[in-house]
């Protein structure tokens, strides 16, 4: 494996890949508080993956509420995101590693410099910071491309991560929905919850959704043998509400006890929104 690929794009942002870390860095400000901004997350970057490399069997072992905490500071940011949902959910610190990483990043350039906003963008789990006044804008779309709605929020909703999650995205799934996007305090807590609320849409007994053991699509899963989703046929409305309606009462249950600021919950050009901050289109009512 090369080491860590560092390059200016398009629109004054920058591009840092290392391995399966890809990440699209924005920041707002002068040109200096960006330059310095950009040399402190490259820097912090030199190291992620093999902090995270190094203790990457037990990053892959199943979370419990007493799990020590470990070292290195990406994988605590892990643990510590996943951990309060540990009792109900199998889950292990994997679940939340794409935010994590950007969280941390993001951390090293709000310590360098004075920014006025800044995002960094890890494979569309995204870390924000917005200082006051400032507000930011980015749009969904499902894993195929079509375009489910835009999020839209400020400094004042106090919103630093953005995650999302569903069947044939780039993790695998246990549940159908096409996408969940989650809107927390860090990034790494959406990513945790995006996970699982996308786990809960879901029809288990449906004869047409094809599930496979997640070993078999990738022998090192964290997930093991059980069985992920791999295609979800046309549904009829009424299959489509009730396999959104676990995942609405788990966002909901998170809403009200402050773990997540919205949720927007997606299955076949139906949708489900909980908390403000999106902008959707609107279907066909789900009710009817």
């Amino acid at each position: 494996m090369t080491g860590p690929v560092a390059a200016l794009i398009g629109g004054n942002r920058l591009h840092l890949q290392h391995g399966p870390i890809d990440l699209i860095i924005g920041v707002d400000g002068t040109d200096a508080a960006r330059a310095n901004a950009f040399a402190a997350a490259e820097i912090r970057f030199q190291t992620i993956l093999h902090g995270l490399a190094s203790d990457l069997p037990r990053h892959r072992e199943r979370l419990g509420t007493e799990t020590p905490l470990p070292d290195d500071p990406v994988a605590r940011r892990m643990h510590t995101a996943a951990r309060p949902f540990a009792a109900r959910h199998f889950l292990t610190p994997m679940i939340a590693v794409a935010g994590a990483v950007a969280d941390e990043v993001l951390a090293a350039m709000v310590s360098a410099a004075p920014m006025m906003r800044a995002y960094v963008n890890n494979g569309g789990d995204i870390a924000v910071y917005l200082t006051k006044g400032h507000s930011f804008s980015v749009a969904m779309a499902t894993p195929k491309g079509r375009d489910i709605g835009r999020i839209c929020f400020d400094s004042d909703h106090r919103i630093g991560g953005i995650a999302s999650s569903g069947a044939g995205g780039r993790s695998h799934s246990l549940g159908i929905a096409e996408n969940v996007t989650v809107l927390a305090e860090t990034a790494a807590q959406a990513d945790t919850v995006a996970t699982l609320i996308g786990n809960a849409v879901n029809l288990p007994d449906h004869p047409g959704i094809c599930r496979t053991p997640a070993s078999d699509l990738s022998p090192d899963s964290d997930l093991g043998d059980r069985l992920v989703t791999t295609h979800v046929p046309p549904l009829g409305r009424n299959d489509i509400w009730r396999a959104l309606e676990p995942g609405e009462a788990l966002a909901n249950r998170m809403l009200e006890t402050g773990q997540i600021k919205a949720a927007a919950l997606f299955l076949q050009n139906r949708s489900v929104q909980i908390g403000g901050a999106f902008d959707l289109p609107k279907p066909e009512p789900l009710h009817a």
